[in-house]
């Protein structure tokens, strides 16, 4: 059995689907029911409940081959940290309780800081939790910055003019990758179950990007030819994302994941490869996604 956490969202409901369409028994996890009807419309078993809940993993996670371990995104707990710490603390007791073999976690640039890289500071923690499973075989995704953050700044972009909102310099370069490429690397390490020990594999799209090519590449499908990354300061971006509804907590987290971008201990160790290089383009994205949703939005 593969357990899929996360069956809903950007990564785990492609990688459910790869598994299920390769003749694999599944279940998908998630938080409500209606978001999983397209799996148990094909008479997938789902599992309803809270990632934060031990006892409900644990029971989920009986007779599991192989976990799909994701923390969720959340915009609205007012402790983002204690949030992804208790996610990161059931998914492992769940495996160690049911002696999982196998595991792929999904991790993230920035995942081997012991602290102080902001909201993927939880990941940090579940990839040194499953490192200390002996007999568990892990495999952690460390995964770019997603091309589907953009998305987030289409609103202001609308109202302003402006493509801007991390406060990150328009010059450092990123790792950036779309979702399904992530996904396609889950689904195939996960129907292999060819790795062993305690691995890393980063998901690094197919080249570094700054912040300012991505505006041009962006601006081209909308029409907007010239246009530019807007830095805002750290307290520029703390005002703002507060004014935007987020919780403290996770502004502090977003400005503190920036600063790690602009020092570059974010790459830290990652060099890139065919191994770690994946095919969706941005400007791919651009023309396909996030045009079709710039025009749609009011």
């Amino acid at each position: 059995m593969y357990i899929i956490t996360g069956a809903s969202g950007n990564t785990g409901k492609l990688i459910a689907q790869q598994l299920i369409n390769a003749g694999k028994p599944v279940t998908v996890v998630g938080r409500t029911p209606d978001p999983l009807k397209v799996f148990t419309d094909q008479g997938v078993r789902a599992a309803i409940g809270q990632l934060e809940d031990v006892d409900f993993l644990t029971e989920t996670f009986r007779g599991a081959r192989a976990v799909y371990a994701m923390i969720p995104p959340s915009f609205v707990t007012t402790d983002f940290p204690s949030y992804q710490n208790r996610i990161a603390d059931a998914l492992t007791s769940a495996i160690r309780a049911n002696r999982v073999p196998y595991a792929v976690s999904l991790s993230s640039f920035g995942a081997h800081l012991a602290n102080h890289n902001g909201m993927i500071q939880g990941m940090s923690r579940l990839e040194n939790q499953l490192n200390a499973i002996d007999w568990l075989n892990v495999l952690h995704l460390r995964a770019g910055f997603f091309f589907s953050n953009f998305f987030n700044n289409i609103g202001f972009l609308k109202q302003a003019g402006l493509l801007g909102g991390f406060p990150i310099s328009r010059n450092v370069p990123l790792a950036m990758v779309h979702p399904n490429d992530i996904a396609d690397a889950a689904a195939r390490y996960l129907l292999a179950l060819d790795f062993t020990g305690k691995t890393v594999q980063f998901v690094a799209g197919p080249r570094d990007l700054t912040l300012d090519e991505a505006a041009r590449i962006l601006g081209r499908s909308i029409g907007k030819p010239d246009l530019n990354w807007t830095t805002f300061s750290y307290d520029e971006a703390r005002e703002g994302l507060l004014q935007a509804g987020l919780q403290p907590s996770l502004v502090e987290n977003y400005i503190e994941y920036s600063q790690r971008a602009n020092d570059g201990s974010l790459s830290e160790g990652f060099v890139r490869n065919a191994g770690n290089t994946t095919p969706t383009t941005l400007e791919t994205f651009a023309e396909q996604e996030f045009a079709p949703a710039y025009r749609a939005a009011v």
